[in-house]
């Protein structure tokens, strides 16, 4: 806050204050020439009488002790524009210091985790419910409250992985995010066979989960010379992919941003670009762990213990 707005801010505290002071004692007070109490001459319906009498003294001296106790709390507390306060308090500090209780708290709870394999910590009940509740908060956003995604965000509650689903593979993913690149292979492709270069490409990907579908299929079999020449360095001869680089499995028949023509489409010309953000700094490493330890239950319930 700048010198000139705080000393404006000042300045209309202080008007406030002696205004209220003035006002106390000028409505307060008895002038010359004024009725006695019992005598206004105001008469209504014969028996009716308006009298004239001011507030009680012990009503007006509460108000004095209000006002002398806000005087008391404005020196206090920073509340005289940019003045501090003689008691140093902040609304920031006193963040910090419920923060500081808090994490304490949460502390205590997950120190028993701390360091644990998520697929050990994954047996613990308890720990499944923490790690429930932090997806909830944290993940659920983009995964879903089910944790069954969307377009465009993986299923955590199947086997498929595309990064792996190893416990320390999807601890690595929480912690330090993922990045997937899908380029685009549009302008190559179309260079390669011409202007349906990628409908073959499509037709012949489609057939990965059923090789028996590529008998007969003209276009399939005019999309397998493309992919072996653009997609076997990621997705490899028999589509089944490479974890190490997020390439998925083609074969499975789940994708990710949906199954229609026109979304294999965008992603074959134009390219996708996927990214699991970090959350090493977010949620620390223990809470990390116990989300993982989560999503590691999902897909593996023989292994883990059931969430209250």
């Amino acid at each position: 806050m700048s010198a000139a707005w705080s000393w404006y801010v000042i300045a209309l505290i202080v008007l406030n204050i002696v205004g209220c002071v003035w006002l106390l004692w000028w409505t307060g007070r008895r002038k010359p020439g004024d009725p006695a109490p019992t005598d206004t001459s105001h008469y209504w319906d014969g028996d009716i009488t308006e009298y004239n009498k001011p507030m009680p003294k012990w009503w007006i001296n509460l108000f004095y002790i209000t006002i002398v106790f806000s005087i008391g709390y404005l020196i206090y507390y920073p509340g005289l524009g940019a003045y501090p306060g003689v008691a140093g308090w902040t609304s920031a500090g006193k963040h910090e210091q419920d923060k500081e209780k808090f994490d304490a708290r949460l502390e205590e709870t997950f120190r028993p985790y701390v360091g644990q394999s998520i697929d050990v910590i994954a047996r613990d009940p308890t720990a499944v419910e923490l790690g429930r509740a932090i997806f909830s908060n944290t993940c659920a956003t983009c995964h879903g409250s089910t944790a069954q995604g969307a377009i465009g965000y993986p299923n955590l509650t199947d086997d498929i992985w595309h990064w792996g689903g190893s416990p320390d593979q999807i601890l690595h993913t929480v912690l330090d995010g993922r990045e997937g690149v899908m380029p685009e292979w549009g302008k190559v492709l179309t260079g390669m066979k011409g202007d349906n270069a990628v409908d073959y490409v499509i037709a012949y990907v489609r057939t990965l989960s059923n090789p028996e579908a590529l008998q007969g299929d003209f276009m399939a079999a005019q999309g397998k010379p493309l992919y072996e020449g653009v997609c076997v360095a990621c997705h490899g001869i028999d589509g089944t992919g490479n974890q190490e680089l997020g390439a998925p499995d083609l074969t499975d028949g789940y994708w990710m941003y949906g199954t229609s023509k026109a979304s294999l489409y965008q992603t074959i010309a134009h390219g996708r670009h996927g990214v699991m953000p970090a959350h090493r700094e977010l949620l620390g490493e223990t809470r990390s762990r116990l989300v993982a330890a989560y999503v590691w239950s999902l897909s593996h319930e023989d292994g883990a213990g059931t969430a209250q």
